[in-house]
């Protein structure tokens, strides 16, 4: 269901003189539906509707409820990190040229993110990890996941290096495809720790916080942690977003853009996760 009620200049008699917790008042009230939030893709920078997202995303914290910020609304991260800052139940999803700008903003000195992104090698993933996790850390523990030649995500503790094969053309618009899948995995994340699925996993509340714990309560029969499976929401969305570009690339080559990348959505999901024995969809 579409509600095209994001308020913009164009729909306010009066633009400089909003009520903005009024305008937000629609959005608000569906929150308690939501169980998690994909905020930037196509959102533009209207300047009413960016004050509307942002008392958005300060009630969606108050409630605790997970989102991920890419495109424009990594600019009002930008603009304003304390939105953001201590909130682990976000993630953001930046590219290089996002991310240089997030680090300026909290004024941390990094390499050339375009340096590093042209070249290859551990020494050069080395150091995208490290400075992801510094910018993480200077926002709190938001969890960062850093799009590139090798995705990185870090929540300033833990750093995760996606080395899954991409295609070899980057086409704007495939963000879109990472931050969807990201969003999808954030609600089922919710549907896991609410116990809507029987996981057969035994009960242990302890968090993660450090590669250790996380890779012991992956290979245990234990319940994960929030930091753990915010962690893997990023990584899937990640993995299905560059297997879906490989898939759509070996389909179309040269003339490939992001929309193809839907199609190959389903087939990416079956290859890296697949389905249990016994579902409808399983192969």
């Amino acid at each position: 269901m579409v509600h095209p009620i994001l308020p913009s200049t164009n729909t306010v008699q009066d633009p400089q003189s909003v009520d903005v917790a009024t305008l937000a008042g629609p959005i608000i009230s569906m929150l308690s539906r939501i169980h998690a939030l994909v905020i930037g893709p196509g959102l533009g920078r209207d300047g009413v509707t960016l004050k509307v997202v942002v008392e958005v995303i300060k009630e969606a914290r108050k409630r605790s409820i997970p989102f991920v910020l890419d495109a424009d609304g990594l600019l009002i991260v930008t603009e304003d990190p304390s939105l953001v800052k201590g909130y682990k139940e976000c993630i953001l999803t930046p590219n290089v040229v996002e991310f240089g700008r997030l680090t300026k903003a909290l004024g941390i000195k990094v390499v050339s993110q375009v340096d590093i992104a042209k070249e290859e090698g551990e020494d050069n993933t080395s150091k995208a990890s490290d400075e992801c996790e510094q910018l993480s850390k200077a926002l709190g523990g938001v969890t960062i996941l850093q799009k590139g030649p090798r995705d990185v995500i870090s929540n300033g503790v833990t750093s995760i290096i996606n080395d899954i094969q991409g295609g070899l053309k980057r086409s704007g618009g495939q963000g879109d495809t990472l931050t969807g899948s990201v969003g999808t995995m954030l609600a089922w994340r919710a549907a896991y720790h609410d116990k809507l699925w029987d996981s057969g996993e035994t009960e242990n509340d302890k968090e993660a916080q450090n590669k250790n714990e996380v890779q012991a309560e992956l290979e245990s029969n234990r319940r994960m942690s929030r930091t753990t499976t915010l962690l893997l929401a990023a990584w899937v969305g990640s993995s299905i977003t560059r297997e879906s570009s490989r898939r759509a690339f070996e389909a179309k080559g040269r003339s490939m853009q992001a929309s193809d990348l839907t199609d190959e959505v389903h087939g990416s999901f079956l290859r890296l996760i697949g389905e249990p024995e016994g579902s409808k969809t399983h192969l």
